[in-house]
Parts: C-alpha cells; sequence; structure tokens
C-alpha cells in the first residue's frame, strides 16, 4: 500500500460544521476508509492549513478519487502528496 500526506484546509462552511458538529472529523475519517484508503495518523495544524493526514491507499488513483470526493463536498481543499520510505527510496536509489 502507499502512503500519502494530505494537507486540508477548511472552508467556512467546513468551519461552521467543525464548531456545530465537532465529530464530523471522525465520521469524516470513517467515510474516507470506506472509500478505500487507511487514516494512519491526523493532526490539527496551527499555520495555512488545518489538517495534516497520513494515509494509505492501493494506488496514486484510489487517493485522487478520494480527494476529489472530499473537495467536492465544498467544506474542504486538499493537497495530497505521494509519500516514500526512506529506507524504500534508499533500496530504489541502489
Amino acid at each position: 500500500m502507499a502512503k500519502f500526506v494530505m494537507l486540508t484546509t477548511l472552508t467556512d462552511e467546513g468551519n461552521k460544521t467543525l464548531r456545530d458538529r465537532p465529530e464530523r472529523l471522525r465520521e469524516v475519517n470513517r467515510e474516507v476508509e470506506a472509500m478505500g484508503a487507511k487514516v494512519l495518523v491526523q493532526y490539527a495544524l496551527l499555520g495555512p492549513y488545518d489538517f495534516i493526514n497520513i494515509l494509505e491507499a492501493r494506488s496514486n488513483e484510489d487517493i485522487t478519487r478520494i480527494a476529489l470526493a472530499l473537495g467536492a463536498r465544498g467544506t474542504m481543499q486538499t493537497l495530497t502528496l505521494a509519500a516514500i520510505e526512506i529506507d524504500e527510496l534508499l533500496q530504489n536509489l541502489k
């Protein structure tokens, strides 16, 4: 399984939802898992992004489909990056 970093920024609507229903955050995580990715780690951030998520998914195509589905809701914007573990990178460089 491939790993990905997903940075998310809440829209005004997303901020309102989180304020009114904080449990929605965990609901979205379960929805992401139902779409085929596993949330490995999640942190709230201070700065230009609201959350960082480390996800595991089968492929770039799967994580792209998930990111598009989340963004289409209008409550968040995402920036998704493929992540390569250092040991894997070093092995591939040999």
